[in-house]
């Protein structure tokens, strides 16, 4: 993120160093240690939802699991291939990684990006479905074409991101490599708009409709008679339905100011380049990187199934045991095996009476 350009009215851009040095020391620093924290939250955070994800035995049997899934790691990718990279950037006020990864680093940002978030956009419809049309969704809603769905989210994402590839180049500016925009301002204008319309304002849009109608359909179609019946079904999705419009929500919030400052540079008054402008800047990247590293946050503090995997990844952490504590251990094996085996099934029969297939707990 950042911004080189040639002209002095236009000086930032999405997903660029650049070559204008922070005049304080002191918020140099901030700035390394806010990515080194951000780095930390969201690799660490995403490999544990990815895990507690891959060790579910029914996610490939809910679709909704696979889409998060694909979440985490777009997440996780967006995590490895833009902040490192950018503290880099905001440290040593040059691009030091050659022509090569200027070029790969900020498709992958956009790449990334994209998959984020149009895999929120498959999320929502998905929740809209089972939730709206739980019984005719049910052809719909497979895994198959979970999976579908997910090769054409990348698709997408590799057609919005792919004319990255030759928007950046790296070039010498004052004596020093940046990784700068290298297109004219006219198709420069229209890649942002394009990334602006169909990276975030139509992705908004759906979400919008799909949770509201989802909302809607969720406090209007209660019958009083079956709530009994049907109220754990209903809770579940209910809490289901809270952690995607949390993370949608999540989404846009802080990629709002990035999207923004961009339109502010094209179409508002001259944006030079001088110390506020450059803060700004880095305020609303951080936030747009924020997002990443949020959505693990999310998932916990939402989601009771995020928070029981969360609880067994740190059980199943080997530790030593005293010796004479392993005798009964072993000896106490089979009964215990049994045990574990035997509640989760009966609770699942208590808990899931009047539940469809296509509710996910949580």
């Amino acid at each position: 993120m950042g911004g080189y350009d040639d002209d002095a009215n236009m000086d930032i851009s999405p997903y660029n160093s650049t070559a204008v040095a922070s005049p304080w020391t002191l918020e140099t620093v901030a700035i390394s240690l806010a990515f080194a924290l951000m780095f930390l939250v969201g690799a660490v955070g995403n490999g544990l939802v990815l895990a507690v994800l891959l060790r579910t035995g029914k996610m490939r049997t809910e679709t909704t699991r696979v889409f998060l899934l694909n979440l985490g790691v777009a997440d996780l990718g967006f995590v490895l291939c833009c902040v490192p990279f950018q503290a880099t950037v905001y440290t040593v006020d040059r691009w030091v990684f050659g022509p090569v990864l200027c070029k790969l680093v900020h498709f992958m940002i956009f790449l990334t990006m994209h998959a984020s978030i149009f895999t929120l956009v498959a999320v929502s419809l998905d929740r809209y479905l089972a939730i709206c049309y739980p019984l005719h969704s049910r052809e719909m809603r497979t895994p198959k074409n979970a999976l579908a769905s997910v090769c054409l989210v990348w698709l997408l994402a590799l057609v919005f991101s792919g004319p990255y590839l030759s928007y950046y180049r790296q070039v010498d500016l004052g004596g020093a490599p940046v990784c700068a925009p290298v297109w004219q301002p006219t198709p420069r204008i229209a890649m942002d708009l394009c990334t602006f319309v169909f990276g975030y304002l139509v992705p908004l849009a759906v979400l919008s409709l799909t949770y509201a109608r989802t909302v809607r359909h969720l406090w209007t179609s209660v019958d009083p008679e079956v709530e009994d019946a049907t109220g754990e079904s209903r809770r579940a999705k209910r809490r289901v339905t809270k952690l995607v419009v949390g993370v949608a929500a999540l989404f846009c919030l802080c990629w709002l100011p990035h999207h923004l400052l961009i339109l502010c540079m094209w179409f508002g008054p001259p944006f030079p380049l001088n110390s506020t402008t450059y803060a700004l800047r880095i305020l609303s990247h951080l936030l747009a990187y924020t997002n990443s590293c949020l959505d693990p946050v999310v998932y916990a503090l939402v989601s009771r199934h995020f928070r029981k995997g969360f609880g067994k990844l740190y059980c199943c952490a080997p530790k030593k045991m005293p010796a004479h504590s392993r005798v009964h251990t072993a000896l106490g094996v089979h009964t215990a095996s049994s045990a574990e085996t035997e509640e989760p099934a009966a609770a699942a029969v208590a808990r899931g009476g009047g539940a469809p297939r296509s509710s996910l707990p949580s």
